[in-house]
């Protein structure tokens, strides 16, 4: 390989994508196992919260069923501005209800929720908290998942969402009862 052809080629390996699997670049001896390592990023089974640059925050709960009921429990960063007494704004959304915020041991907000996944696809919800000493304080929470039609698995579902309960729809066609003949 000349230097060019070379230079191209570590160029291209430090510019690729960071995270994901990587194989090792030696090769394997014989009949030695292969080693497959995975980034720690790959681990993470927990629900994700992350500040956005317009101060709100986005919780990412993965994925979960469609006519299925949840717990969803996740810890917001402390926001001084907020305070440690808040309430909350009427939420518009019939199907996210806040059960409880508090504050965490570790600092933040502990915030419990309950969502019902009413159908499949991305789910994009909002509630927004409110400092109960500056009326001018207002935090929103983006709660972001991907909902699967109930008829196609069952998802691993991440640390702080829990399933609560299971809400079918009346199929008559799936009815044991028979009527008269």
């Amino acid at each position: 390989m000349d230097d060019a052809a070379a230079a191209a080629a570590a160029k291209m390996r430090s510019s690729a994508k960071a995270g994901g699997v990587r194989f090792s670049e030696e090769a394997p001896l014989a009949g030695a196992p292969s080693h497959v390592r995975f980034d720690d990023k790959l681990h993470d089974s927990v629900v994700m919260v992350t500040a956005e640059d317009d101060g709100s925050f986005l919780v990412k709960l993965g994925f979960l069923k469609a006519q299925h009921r949840y717990e969803i429990a996740f810890t917001l960063p402390e926001v001084p501005a907020l305070g440690k007494d808040v309430c909350l704004a009427p939420t518009p959304s019939p199907h996210l209800r806040v059960v409880d915020v508090s504050p965490a041991p570790e600092g933040g907000l502990k915030v419990t929720c309950e969502y019902m996944a009413q159908q499949e696809g991305v789910l994009c919800e909002q509630v927004q908290l409110l400092s109960e000493a500056n009326d001018d304080v207002c935090v929103t929470v983006k709660v972001h998942a991907r909902v699967m039609d109930r008829h196609h698995g069952t998802p691993m579902l991440l640390e702080g969402v829990r399933c609560i309960g299971v809400e079918l729809e009346y199929d008559s066609e799936q009815s044991d009862w028979q009527g008269f003949d």
